[in-house]
């Protein structure tokens, strides 16, 4: 008969306990696994469709997927450090084509490359402010209520203010050449992506606000009694956030040489699907630009194979939705295994 011990952390079987190394070590290879989940789907799924599909696996259709996916994965990169401190901003997709519609006022008004670009930047920025401080310091229970406000605040003026509330034909040169332009076989909207990445990885991984933001996330209250600027925190990354759809508004903008204010349309869905497929979670702390860039890559494959196969658009919503439900079930099956390796960890200790 197994005999029964107790310890801090309850009544224990010695017998399960003998087999606690191999308990560990398939906990860990689980969590392995999930952690390199997104990336190895990525891979496979390549494989997979070029194998079947034939044109899929051409330069010029891959190039086009990295082109269509540039403004998400932009976008996405800013979503991911606001999910990272446990919140949301929806106001992405509106806040964008504001900053499209803003871009072509200062096109028609100025005809200057630098003036257009500024527009949409500092009009991305100005709502992600707004987003920032109006949840801090309005003290609003979550910033779902604000972003969401922003979301409809946004798309009405960007209608208010386009010229017959409709598109605008025309960009600068150089902005247009990011949809028309490659360098060494990469559209110039994936190169934007690289830059974009490279400065946030050097702010997240090299600079201490990087810290401050993974500690607000995992903990708010502990990072406040460290001494971290919690609200400075949550105020800086919705600015980041705005910044971003910023950006992607010049990509986007860009790429169909006008600006509209219909554009945007649910890509606050798609970047919020890109970062949870990518592997980040919902409860904050956990997550780099990586989970953004895997997860916005394997929506554009996905939607890029099913456009081949002539899959008509409602069931790609349909697929992507199901990818997100799997997303979010193995988030919760890592914080599971998480959880049960602390608990074998303390009882080895023990």
């Amino acid at each position: 008969m197994a005999r029964q011990t107790e310890n801090g952390l309850g009544t224990t079987n010695l017998a399960q306990s003998a087999q606690g190394p191999k308990g560990d070590a398939t906990t860990r290879l689980a969590l392995r696994l999930l952690s390199a989940g997104p990336l190895l789907i990525l891979v496979l799924l390549v494989l997979g469709i070029a194998a079947v599909t034939p044109a899929f696996a051409k330069p010029i259709n891959l190039g086009n997927i990295l082109a269509q996916t540039s403004v998400i994965a932009i976008v996405a990169m800013g979503q991911q450090l606001v999910i990272l401190t446990r919140g949301i901003d929806l106001s992405v997709g509106s806040n964008l084509a504001l900053c499209t519609v803003v871009g072509g006022l200062a096109y028609q008004a100025t005809g200057g490359t630098l003036p257009v670009v500024l527009a949409m930047l500092a009009t991305g920025a100005l709502v992600g402010a707004v987003n920032g401080l109006v949840y801090v310091h309005g003290r609003l229970p979550h910033p779902f209520i604000i972003t969401l406000a922003t979301l409809s605040i946004c798309r009405g003026l960007a209608l208010a203010l386009a010229p017959g509330h409709t598109t605008m034909r025309g960009m600068p040169d150089p902005i247009a050449a990011l949809g028309s332009q490659t360098v060494l076989g990469l559209p110039l909207g994936v190169l934007v992506v690289v830059l974009v990445a490279g400065l946030l990885l050097v702010m997240t991984r090299m600079m201490v606000v990087g810290r401050w933001i993974t500690a607000v996330g995992g903990n708010p209250q502990a990072a406040l009694g460290m001494g971290i600027p919690v609200k400075g925190v949550l105020v800086a990354v919705y600015v980041i956030s705005g910044l971003c759809a910023g950006i992607g508004a010049v990509v986007l903008a860009g790429r169909t040489d006008a600006a509209s204010p219909v554009y945007g349309q649910l890509l606050e869905l798609d970047t919020i699907a890109a970062v949870i497929i990518g592997g980040a979670s919902f409860l904050g702390g956990r997550g780099h630009l990586g989970h953004a860039l895997i997860g916005a890559v394997l929506i554009g494959v996905i939607r890029n194979a099913l456009n081949l196969h002539n899959v008509e658009v409602f069931y790609q919503m349909v697929a992507i939705g199901l990818i997100i439900v799997l997303a979010v079930e193995a988030d919760v099956l890592r914080s599971h295994l998480e959880a049960r390796a602390r608990v074998q960890q303390a009882r080895g200790t023990a």
